[in-house]
């Protein structure tokens, strides 16, 4: 069922109108050539007939004619010019083969797979913790379209291949450089159709060459052929490749490119604007069916926002490739989280004031700079000294976060903390030395195997994660309790970290603590986070947070000092 068709009625003239599909436009365009006394002209601009008001009656028989055919989904005559669209979201399809898994899906995830296999080019939008690894490989393993390429962050390589043999039953090769020039072997000879690599590694296994260009595009990629292979492609945290403009992101477009099953996973498909949806479109083939990018930049990323006309783009998301499902929603078992906002001093109150105070100075000086070149050069210095602020106020509040983490530890629970600064982690490291990490200097294995004591070790009370490092992939169902001693500038990433314990398989209330330094940025980041979710929530039907200016949003912060 597609777009409704719209039927405006004035004194003097009748139009048809429809909401943009590409599979209507020539059915439309026929209704009224098949009588060849009708009058009509179609206006492209509006995508309508206007016929005369004698020929009104003919035009609407015709029109739900193709109704019945399966065109549209509705016709509505008004009496006004105002055309009108119906953009309710559609059922989830139900799964009526046999998924063949080791375990049972939940409902909602039968549908999700179910979508998958009728769509299969198409974004898994589910919140955080709501299953979407089992839905992806429930799809490849029903569709049977293997061999599967599955790319992933670098931490969560051993997480797929686990949840492979524990859901499927399958084996899966993780791509190394012992591998690099044989690894279609393994498929050949029958014993492995799953692979699995991380982004950064896209260049290594799968490009022979980038060409030298002015420009970076498609044709200056010079792909192994061996990427045919694959019939399927699983992107984990999909939203990495948002940009038009990376090698990665282009690199995947490659790789997915002509793939039966392509498989996006991510609870965070818009993250600035609209426009992040567009590389997301084309490494599935799929921004054609919204008009081409021209009409999509024009339709769906107008305005200083670059967000227009998001409920129509939700709906139209839903109709072909996109579905999403809330926890409160499909998943009543797991229960709401709690969470706590908790304002402390900082001990390092007197170099906080003096490096804020080095940034007002600063943003003083060049507040009227129009010069571009000084401006990009102020950016990237602005940038460097809320750094510099970040970190203080880090280093200021581990004396009370360790008093917290204490009384949580030496009352028998367990706590999951997370941090961003490696000087941070290793002075929390130094006070409980027995706690486990999970951070950018620790190798796969050991990441994994702090996350499996602290799963399953009771005596393991503490796991320290960078939450660029840890915030996403891992479950850490253990523990009920999330800390934060510093936080990522949005709502979407804090929420990717507090679900590592707010999963399938949490059985209790999960509250999340934030520690903000007293009259430090953390308390300007914490209103931030919670104010500005509008443009994601329109799109998606999230309240994911949309990311600021990050230079202008410092400008509002201390205008009134400056």
């Amino acid at each position: 069922m597609l777009a409704p068709f719209c039927i405006t009625k004035s004194p003097n003239s009748f139009k048809l109108s429809f909401v943009y599909h590409p599979r209507l436009v020539e059915c439309v365009k026929r209704i009224p050539s098949v009588a060849h006394d009708v009058k009509a002209a179609y206006i492209h601009d509006e995508r309508a007939w206007k016929v005369s008001i004698a020929d009104a009656d003919y035009v609407e028989k015709m029109a739900r004619w193709s109704v019945d055919c399966g065109y549209c989904s509705r016709i509505q005559r008004m009496e006004t010019t105002k055309v009108d669209a119906d953009y309710s979201i559609p059922a989830m399809p139900k799964l009526i083969v046999p998924h063949g898994l080791l375990m049972e899906p939940y409902d909602y995830q039968k549908e999700g797979i179910a979508y998958a296999l009728k769509h299969k080019r198409c974004i898994f939008g589910d919140q955080p913790g709501l299953g979407k690894t089992l839905q992806a490989i429930g799809t490849v393993t029903i569709a049977r379209s293997y061999p599967c390429l599955v790319v992933c962050p670098a931490a969560l390589k051993v997480n797929w291949q686990r949840e492979f043999k524990k859901f499927a039953g399958k084996n899966a090769l993780i791509l190394d450089d012992k591998n690099k020039s044989s690894w279609q072997r393994f498929f050949e000879t029958k014993c492995c159709d799953i692979f699995i690599t991380n982004y950064e590694s896209l260049k290594k296994f799968f490009v022979r060459e980038v060409k030298e260009q002015s420009r970076f595009t498609m044709k200056s990629i010079n792909f192994d052929p061996r990427i045919d292979l694959f019939k399927s492609i699983i992107i984990d945290e999909a939203h990495k490749c948002k940009s038009t403009k990376t090698q990665q992101a282009k690199f995947v477009e490659g790789i997915a490119k002509g793939k039966e099953y392509v498989c996006l996973l991510t609870g965070t498909p818009v993250v600035n604007d609209n426009t992040d949806l567009i590389q997301l479109l084309k490494i599935m083939n799929r921004l054609e069916d919204f008009g081409g990018y021209k009409y999509y930049t024009e339709r769906f990323c107008d305005g200083l926002r670059k967000s227009s006309n998001v409920k129509e783009l939700n709906w139209r998301l839903w109709q072909t490739c996109f579905f999403r499902r809330e926890k409160s929603k499909v998943l009543t078992q797991l229960p709401e989280k709690t969470r706590q906002y908790m304002t402390i001093d900082i001990s390092t109150r007197n170099e906080y004031q003096k490096a804020e105070t080095d940034l007002i100075q600063y943003l003083r000086k060049y507040k009227d700079a129009d010069d571009e070149q000084v401006e990009r050069a102020m950016r990237g210095e602005v940038m460097v000294k809320m750094g510099i602020l970040r970190t203080i106020s880090a280093r200021g509040k581990i004396k009370a976060v360790a008093d917290f983490v204490h009384d949580v530890i030496d009352g028998g629970e367990k706590l999951i903390l997370f941090a961003y600064l490696k000087d941070v982690v290793s002075e929390l490291k130094k006070i409980f030395p027995d706690a486990v990490t999970v951070t950018g200097e620790d190798s796969m294995a050991q990441k994994q195997n702090a996350v499996d004591r602290f799963q399953d070790d009771p005596k393991c009370k503490l796991i320290i994660l960078n939450y660029k490092s840890g915030g996403t992939g891992l479950t850490l169902t253990a523990s009920s309790r999330v800390a934060f001693i510093e936080f990522p500038w949005t709502f979407s990433d804090c929420e990717q970290a507090e679900d590592r314990a707010h999963r399938n398989g949490q059985k209790n209330n999960v509250n999340c603590y934030y520690f903000l330094g007293k009259d430090t940025i953390d308390e300007y980041m914490y209103d931030i986070i919670q104010t500005k979710k509008d443009i994601a929530n329109g799109v998606t039907g999230t309240d994911d947070q949309v990311k600021e200016n990050i230079i202008n949003m410092t400008m509002d912060l201390f205008r009134n000092k400056l």
